[in-house]
């Protein structure tokens, strides 16, 4: 019997079972799928010769992530790629603000935009670096992170205080009002924000864009060489030489509960599981309350709460292997790994509301990325591996181009959207259908039926909206790993601080069950061992 069973084997899942490891504990990992990663593996099926990402690629908060770095995943076969640009945003004009983990290019790109913009970058940038410590240390501890926060407090006084927290709440259209004169600054802003599912006027995406691009600048947008499940494979490697144990193929569909208490899982199979300690399930919140745990042991108010529980937006996505590298009527753009497409920042607010009125937008907002570009042994030498991503309604009541997209997502459906974002590609790329040699779609269900975690192609946990963040994720009251049922702890994205590669919600769970099990004492003996005396000796 092991000390845990982790379900689920992507990478947070693995990231909780590293730690528990490497604290002692036997642990034993269940994952649905034929092999481990979650949203984090690749294959080569779109063309063989030719690695594509299945779902996530590029990296910046697993470059970020203190979480990430202490598990020295580089001891374990893991190395990084870069494209020489982090990120472009190109006009149909021609012209393209450039992200640059030179933080002077990218103010002189931005400058090109507008005077003094450049500057302007340069002054956010200089807020970052005072703030980006703390601000990382509250990012990715768990909820509340009161001593990080404190000394977060005390810089952001030193930045401006209210001044500062005003801005972060802004939406990013009128961040970038205030802060640039021109487009470009305006665009890497709002562009980032739309990674996740947070339209230009909604309350809080000023912040998220900022963060992101801050992050870009610092880290870049790195990707693991050899492809995405790079990332996997050095987490399962570490995992395996710690003990620790991968079963794929073995689908959960129950937590025994008995007692009160979690000890155990049942899979699809028939098979019964148990755990001597604990259970971490990096599952969807939905799946855990609604389907794992039996509604007979989770309280009525957390089920009521359930039902307002928000998905972020569906997402389609198309990988290619080209014959060439796009052929982007901004030069810039065929040096950056991750290429946002939308003519300007009116675009991107009409696309969001198009999504907004459950329409299948006519311009879709494209996430475009430069495989080849950022890692140059995803395909043969002169070649390109590419995807594109964009977003649709998990709902869909009308095609804004209308085309007839019905949203059954059948083979219809897929090929008049594909169709579509090849379009939207060729507005800022001249020729880029010519270069397609072969295609693959994934739709919404596509995605779901890869990864039960991406609900109807949502990507990110939930809504990154603020009113399903911090204390109200993932419902009201919460905001930490700890469930109604004791020995039973979320570590998906469902769960603070929400979406993208970083291992936080999995280390945080990790870290909870270890507190749940440790010898009483044990706490104060080790906070008295490392304490200081006013000479600085440890006694």
């Amino acid at each position: 019997m092991p000390d845990a069973v982790v379900i689920g084997a992507g990478p947070n899942g693995l990231v909780a079972a590293n730690l528990l490891a490497d604290a002692g504990w036997s642990v034993e990992v269940l994952e649905e799928q034929p092999e481990p990663g979650g949203a984090v593996r690749h294959d080569q099926g779109v063309d063989p010769a030719f690695v594509n990402d299945l779902f996530s690629s590029f990296y910046p908060l697993a470059a970020a992530s203190p979480v990430l770095a202490a598990l020295r995943l580089q001891d374990h076969g893991l190395r990084w790629s870069h494209a020489p640009s982090v990120l472009a945003h190109p006009l149909t004009d021609g012209s393209c603000a450039v992200l640059d983990r030179n933080p002077d290019t990218t103010a002189a790109s931005l400058e090109a935009f507008a005077p003094g913009d450049g500057e302007a970058w340069q002054r956010l940038h200089a807020v970052w670096q005072r703030l980006r410590p703390d601000l990382l240390d509250a990012l990715f501890t768990p909820f509340p992170p009161v001593r990080a926060a404190a000394r977060l407090a005390l810089r952001l006084r030193a930045a401006g205080g209210l001044r500062m927290a005003r801005s972060m709440m802004l939406p990013v259209r009128r961040m970038g009002e205030e802060e640039f004169r021109g487009q470009g600054g305006r665009l890497l802003l709002a562009g980032n924000a739309l990674h996740a599912d947070l339209a230009p006027e909604s309350a809080g995406s000023g912040g998220f864009g900022w963060l992101l691009t801050m992050l870009g600048q610092t880290y870049g947008f790195p990707v693991p060489v050899g492809g995405s499940g790079a990332l996997t494979s050095a987490l399962v490697r570490r995992l395996e030489a710690r003990g620790g144990r991968v079963r794929c193929g073995r689908r959960v569909e129950r937590i025994v509960v008995r007692g009160g208490r979690a000890v155990g899982v049942r899979t699809a199979s028939g098979d019964a599981v148990a755990a001597r300690r604990a259970v971490l399930a990096d599952v969807s919140v939905p799946a855990l309350y609604g389907e794992l745990v039996a509604a007979e042991h989770l309280p009525a108010q957390l089920l009521d709460d359930l039902r307002r529980f928000q998905w972020d937006f569906a997402t389609f996505k198309v990988d290619w292997a080209l014959d060439g590298p796009a052929p982007w009527q901004a030069e810039q753009a065929s040096r950056a790994g991750t290429v946002h497409l939308a003519d300007g920042l009116d675009e991107l607010t009409r696309f969001a509301a198009q999504i907004a009125m459950r329409q299948v937008p006519d311009r879709p907002f494209l996430l475009f990325g430069q495989m080849t570009t950022a890692d140059a042994t995803r395909s043969p030498q002169g070649t390109e591996s590419a995807w594109a991503y964009t977003h649709v309604p998990h709902e869909i009541a009308a095609d804004a181009a209308d085309e007839g997209i019905t949203g059954r997502w059948g083979t219809k459906d897929q090929e008049l959207m594909a169709d579509r974002v090849e379009r939207q590609v060729e507005r800022f790329a001249p020729g880029f259908r010519s270069l397609v040699r072969a295609r693959r779609v994934l739709a919404p269900p596509t995605l779901e039926a890869l990864d039960g975690n991406l609900a109807g192609g949502a990507i990110n946990g939930g809504t990154t909206a603020l009113h399903q963040q911090l204390v109200f994720r993932p419902v009201p009251g919460t905001g930490r790993p700890e469930t109604p049922v004791p020995g039973l702890f979320l570590a998906s994205s469902g769960a603070h601080p929400g979406g993208g590669v970083h291992g936080a919600p999995g280390a945080n769970a990790a870290r909870a069950a270890l507190r749940r099990h440790r010898p009483p004492g044990l706490a104060g003996a080790q906070r008295l061992l490392t304490r200081r005396d006013r000479t600085g000796t440890k006694r």
